[in-house]
């Protein structure tokens, strides 16, 4: 089967750790990969963000990414792609309608990516499948004044769920929020993300650390939402125990970084700086001996649609402490795999992150837990047969209708 992913920001060839690269552009990478690996045709779209890009990067794990000439060949920040999109769909029209290469579905990643494809997808008759990846009103509730998104990103979003072919959410979380957006349940499917177990596993190296002293671990693109702020306050009632985010900018560039300027000087504020260390955004081939070194992951964020970083810890045998939000309700069995506590509360999380610090055999029964949890459940091979199903339910043969939305 050939099959388009639609991804406008989010790049599998991109670096991670920038404001907008992380967890989309790996979900968009491993899934091509295990759907190319099953023996599918897959193009990744994403837009041409630099002038000397080419047009198509085949990569080794057999999948083709085409960069798409939509508005300025430079960095624009992800909420400012939407005057591109219709420039972006118009493009996807002409490659696919007569072209040599043109596909039985798309699976558009993102709500703007939505809008190319499912446009595109009626004037060529190609089926469309959305993944939102985070939705509107979710960031709307939590960010208010600050939120940053165009201004009819809801309306989009509602009108992308009663207008593709089938909308895949990632939790029962989403699902419920989607439900209450209005879009029916019916076109609703539910596959979560996944984690590579070859890449992320219990055994191989470990990044150095000090004997005898705990080992808290955090991951992320250092964004507010994260909740970073709320785990150095945790540290506080976290003695002996030492804690290490990994994301953002290369270490080099750290002391440049705002973000990580107000998170040294709010650690130093705390009593804790000489704590808590930030080793900047590291190669993605480096992440496993990361988790392997920590004695427990805290993924914190105010919000969260899926989140990958607590499945490859698990996938490591690495128990996880997470806020109960978005996808860490599915992923993380509290009490079982690790524990959940309310998001924005430094004390409880401080409380959970003592206790199970302080309990070694609890910590190995969650990490044995976790890492079967992780095998049996989140593999990229078993989303991608999951989806490879739904991709199969939707592209029936239809006759484009040349009605532009």
């Amino acid at each position: 089967m050939r099959i388009a992913m639609i991804s406008e920001h989010a790049s599998p060839l991109a670096a991670l750790g920038g404001v907008d690269a992380g967890g989309q552009n790996t979900h968009v990478a491993e899934l091509s990969t295990a759907l190319a690996a099953d023996g599918h045709e897959v193009r990744v779209y994403t837009r041409r963000d630099a002038p000397d890009l080419p047009e198509l990067v085949q990569m080794d794990n057999g999948v083709a990414v085409v960069h798409v000439p939509a508005g300025p060949p430079g960095h624009i920040a992800k909420d400012g792609l939407l005057p591109y999109m219709g420039e972006f769909s118009q493009w996807l029209v002409r490659q696919w309608d007569g072209g040599e290469w043109s596909p039985a579905v798309a699976h558009a990643h993102f709500w703007m990516s939505g809008l190319a494809a499912v446009n595109a997808g009626r004037l060529t008759g190609v089926a469309v499948v959305q993944t939102y990846h985070a939705l509107g009103t979710v960031k709307r509730r939590h960010q208010g004044a600050m939120d940053t998104s165009p201004p009819r990103r809801i309306g989009y979003e509602r009108a992308l769920g009663r207008s593709v072919d089938r909308v895949i959410a990632q939790s029962q979380d989403e699902v419920a929020e989607l439900i209450g957006m209005g879009v029916p349940r019916g076109r609703l499917s539910v596959v979560p993300s996944g984690v590579n177990g070859q890449t992320f596993a219990p055994d191989g190296t470990t990044a150095r650390r000090d004997a005898g002293v705990h080992r808290v671990l955090t991951v992320g693109r250092l964004v507010a939402r994260k909740g970073f702020q709320d785990v150095i306050r945790a540290m506080q009632l976290v003695p002996e125990a030492e804690c290490v985010i990994v994301g953002g900018p290369p270490a080099a560039e750290l002391d440049d970084d705002p973000q990580a300027r107000q998170l040294r000087q709010l650690a130093e504020d705390c009593g804790v700086g000489h704590r808590v260390r930030l080793v900047g955004g590291v190669p993605r081939e480096d992440m496993p001996c990361w988790y392997r070194s920590a004695d427990v992951l805290v993924a914190a964020p105010w919000y969260e649609p899926f989140g990958l970083t607590p499945l490859e810890a698990m996938a490591c045998g690495v128990p996880v402490i997470g806020t109960a939000v978005g996808g860490l309700t599915d992923t993380v069995v509290d009490g079982l795999t690790g524990d959940l506590v309310p998001p924005r509360d430094p004390r409880a999380l401080g409380l959970a992150l003592r206790r199970l610090l302080n309990d070694r055999v609890r910590r190995f029964a969650y990490a044995t837990a976790a890492l079967d949890r992780a095998r049996q459940c989140y593999s990229w091979q078993r989303a991608a047969e999951q989806l490879v199903a739904v991709y199969g339910a939707v592209s029936r043969v239809r006759q484009p209708s040349r009605v532009v939305a």
